[in-house]
């Protein structure tokens, strides 16, 4: 019971600052907005701006190269040669790895 005492009388004496930290306590953790959920949307914004900038510079460039193929035969057959390794009749195609050591 004396403890209980000794914990109210602190209370009552410092109210201000149990008050301050109760909120910067429900602020910062406990709340649904909280201050930690707040750094891993905004980490998580930055992520999927990226991952949008990747498949717009992505669709630029096969936007360029679509565009070349269809106004270009000579280019269509290099992506065809390329790309898929299609080849013509009397042709061979030697394909060469490069060592990994």
């Amino acid at each position: 019971m004396e403890r209980l005492k000794e914990i109210w009388l602190f209370i009552a004496r410092h109210k201000y600052w149990v008050v301050c930290g109760v909120f910067l306590l429900l602020v910062g953790v406990v709340d649904e907005n909280s201050l930690i959920q707040r750094f891993a949307h905004k980490r998580e914004i930055n992520r999927l701006n990226a991952e949008i900038e990747h498949y717009r510079r992505q669709y630029e460039e096969d936007s360029r190269m679509l565009k070349e193929i269809t106004s270009n035969k000579e280019s269509l057959e290099k992506v065809a040669r390329e790309k898929y390794l299609m080849k013509k009749e009397n042709e061979d195609i030697y394909i060469f790895e490069k060592d990994l050591k």
